[in-house]
């Protein structure tokens, strides 16, 4: 990286940063950072175009209101990122903010008209129920002699006039009328009458753009101010009053009236409904470009924002980093415009630490991704994404070892990475945005569990005969339990003469979990030497004397020679040689409680060469403590030293409580470094089992999968082949629909979710922390890709 300080004409200053922009090349500092950001240069220009982007979200919203879908964002056939021309002159910005003024007013106008218009519309909707369903009910009570007595020929009209009472009709929301019912029983101590009915079709609401149910209600009782109180406990439960004449003529008058208003209304509503749309959708085929085109007007503003002007306001001073290989297409940029005018780059000479920056395409970003969320490397520190590649993918086929389910990852995945471009246009949620961005990954994924499930012998936990098998059956042997004789060694993987016999557990326990060992003795061991890369790189002597060689002899005589022993026990045939094969684990106990004693041997000489490997890992111990502390101690009373040497006495002697401070900084320094030494090596003896230990959990995911994909097999699908006929077929469809679907949701999407979270786990704690510096700062360059697709638009 390189820190780069840019002098740009202000006549071209926009243009300039519209190209960089373009290129995506240069992360720009912030000059100005210690001035207030309402008292920077282009505050007026960053609020005009918020105001645009206000406008804009206002026509979004109103898209989404009425189910008007955006068109989509060009994009360009090569990388699917959407681009379009940057504005040449200011006046299109400006053409683009006067337009989203008118249009802002205009739709204000429909909005607020069509508004008024669904509100009347509502009311008179509800207007007309209330008629109705009062006028029901007079004509019912008048004929029910529990009421009020009556003759054939009554007016039921006449009813409220008979009861001398006055009465109160209106539309609530249905949630709230055994609320009101209640309200006003207890308020009018029961001295009232009221009588209910439910409107059968929802109520829309132009205020909360939503339908409600509501029911139609009609109260009795004494006394004008009762009255009123009912009008004012009703409408503060949301309840819309209505004036009900009590004649029924007058009623059919209302009525009347209220269908040609509301006829007419529907027409004027109906036209500016129209008229709305139209106007919408307009705006729906343009404005996502429009959105773009402000968001990046507004980003080169705020980037401007970051430059410093000299004192005759022509020129600006910018500061970035840009990576080295491409200063020249930097410099190309900024030398090539159309007014004439060149802005200078001037390469600085500086100490402060560079951003880190790994340069990655649309496969390798995810893998990069993967190590940037457990920290940003330092710069120029060993970079893991390579090696993730690998690794990540094939811990985890590891531990999802079977060809049948590695099959179905791949096909997924290939399924995206074939449609990458269709993917990228459509919109995505949150989970399936996550698959699609780790779409390469799911198809290492797949392919590495394909071929550790070959290596297992395992399809859909079912054995494959593909090559002789190393074990022969004998054909007249009677008894309880047969043993097969070994004719000879199976080509590649595991036998299928394993698949189905008693002792098969225990010997795929024994054979993967010693693999799963070596696995990640393998993993932890290259990962370390990384850091000895590092300290190389850094051209620190003391980390490799001091850290970095005794840390690997502790490791590799304890863990390494434990791996070494696994593979000799592999390689001798115990029962050729007429032994029992020793335990290991009781051996590496044995090392440790008892030097020098060996009950079961390996080999020849086993307790000497255990009793060495002790002694040099109990060495390195306090090699790992005291070497680093001490050679900085020693530094730092060295160039005390040097500096009363070359300071004299009378200096020494007129800052005598200066240098009693540096002595005691000095001291804190040292106290510093050696209490970080104590916590290393803590750490790293202790991590070094615990790690070991935590690789085992390759083996117990792998163990884990096998046996619950043969129970899934067994409770499902096996069952259906011995059946025949009508019963058979109907079985065997329905069982394997069954075993499928409980196979792919399962044993693929949650097992498999499972494996990587674990293998997640064993690249961020055991292999990062014995390299991993971190503590860098990620290289962000300024670009009109990032810009459009971190927009909240």
């Amino acid at each position: 990286m390189t820190l780069v300080q840019l002098y740009i004409p202000s006549e071209i200053s926009r243009e300039t940063v519209y190209s960089l922009g373009e290129s995506g090349s240069i992360q720009f500092r912030d000059l100005n950072s210690k001035v207030n950001a309402f008292q920077r240069s282009f505050v007026k220009e960053i609020r005009r175009l918020d105001n645009v982007q206000r406008q804009y979200r206002y026509f979004k919203q109103e898209l989404e209101i009425r189910g008007i879908e955006l068109n989509p964002p060009p994009f360009d056939d090569d990388d699917s990122v959407t681009r379009f021309a940057a504005p040449v002159k200011p006046g299109d910005i400006d053409d683009k903010v006067e337009s989203a003024q008118i249009l802002e007013q205009r739709l204000s106008q429909l909005v607020d008209s069509n508004e008024s218009l669904e509100l009347k519309k509502k009311q008179l909707q509800q207007f007309r129920y209330v008629l109705r369903g009062a006028d029901e009910f007079f004509k019912s009570a008048a004929s029910n002699p529990d009421l009020v007595d009556t003759t054939p020929d009554a007016e039921a009209s006449r009813f409220s006039e008979r009861l001398n009472v006055s009465y109160v009709a209106g539309v609530i929301p249905r949630e709230k009328r055994s609320v009101l019912e209640k309200i006003l029983w207890r308020a009018l101590r029961g001295n009232l009458y009221m009588q209910t009915t439910e409107i059968s079709e929802p109520i829309y609401d132009p205020k909360s753009k939503s339908s409600t149910d509501k029911d139609i209600f009609i109260v009795f009782s004494h006394g004008s101010e009762i009255i009123s109180r009912i009008k004012k406990i009703a409408q503060s439960l949301d309840a819309d009053i209505y004036d009900v004449d009590q004649d029924e003529d007058l009623r059919e008058e209302q009525l009347k009236d209220v269908n040609i208003q509301l006829a007419d209304l529907v027409t004027v509503l109906d036209s500016t409904t129209r008229t709305l749309e139209t106007e919408l959708i307009a705006i729906a085929q343009e404005l996502t470009v429009w959105a773009q085109t402000i968001a990046k007007e507004k980003s080169v503003y705020e980037i401007l924002n970051f430059f410093d002007y000299d004192s005759n306001r022509k020129t600006l001073i910018a500061e970035g980093w840009i990576p080295t290989s491409e200063l020249a297409s930097v410099q190309d940029i900024l030398q090539n415009n159309s007014t004439g005018l060149q802005s200078v780059i001037n390469v600085m000479q500086t100490t402060k630490t560079p951003p880190t920056y790994h340069k990655t395409n649309k496969f390798t970003a995810a893998f990069q991704g993967i190590c940037d969320a457990y920290g940003i490397a330092e710069y120029k520190e060993v970079n893991p994404g390579l090696p993730t590649i690998v690794t990540f993918p094939f811990m985890f086929a590891i531990m999802f070892g079977d060809l049948g389910h590695g099959f179905i990852l791949t096909l997924v995945s290939l399924m995206l990475v074939i449609h990458e471009k269709k993917i990228a246009r459509i919109q995505r949620d949150e989970i399936f945005d996550m698959a699609y961005s780790g779409r390469y990954i799911l198809l290492l994924m797949g392919i590495f569990s394909m071929f550790t499930g070959f290596l297992y012998n395992d399809l859909f936990s079912q054995s494959m005969t593909i090559f002789k098998s190393g074990w022969e059956w004998p054909e007249h042997q009677i008894g309880e339990t047969i043993y097969a004789k070994k004719v000879g060694v199976y080509a590649i993987g595991l036998d299928p003469a394993w698949h189905g016999t008693e002792n098969a557990l225990l010997f795929t326990n024994s054979y993967k979990m010693k693999l799963s060992i070596l696995m990640g003795f393998i993993h932890m061991s290259y990962s370390y030497i990384f850091s000895l890369v590092n300290h190389i790189h850094f051209k620190s002597v003391i980390d490799i004397v001091g850290n970095f060689i005794p840390g690997l002899l502790f490791m590799q005589s304890i863990f390494g020679y434990l791996s070494i022993c696994i593979v000799y026990k592999w390689s001798v045939d115990w029962a050729a040689v007429g032994k029992p094969a020793p335990g290991l684990l009781n051996m590496l106990i044995s090392m440790f409680l008892s030097p020098g004693t060996v009950d079961e041997y390996l080999y020849p000489g086993q307790e000497k060469v255990q009793v060495a490997l002790l002694l040099i890992a109990l060495v390195c111990v306090p090699w790992l403590l005291l070497l680093k502390p001490m050679y900085f101690k020693r530094k730092f009373d060295r160039e005390a030293a040097e500096y009363q040497a070359i300071a004299g006495d009378d200096i020494v002697n007129e800052a005598a409580a200066v240098d009693d401070d540096d002595e005691e900084e000095e001291g804190h320094n040292f106290g510093d470094i050696m209490i970080h030494q104590v916590i290393h090596t803590i750490e790293f003896c202790l991590n070094s089992v615990s790690h070991t230990a935590s690789y085992l959990r390759l083996w117990a995911l792998s163990l884990a999968h096998a046996q619950l994909s043969t129970v899934l097999w067994s409770m499902t699908i096996e069952g259906a082949f011995g059946s025949t006929g009508f019963v058979g077929v109907f079985s065997t469809v329905f069982l394997f629909a069954m075993w499928l679907v409980l196979t792919v949701a399962i044993l693929v999407v949650m097992e498999g979710t499972s494996a990587m979270l674990h293998s997640l786990r064993l690249h961020w704690v055991e292999s990062m922390s014995k390299f991993f510096v971190g503590g860098g700062k990620l290289y962000e360059p300024y670009s009109f890709k990032t810009v459009i697709l971190n927009d909240e638009f």
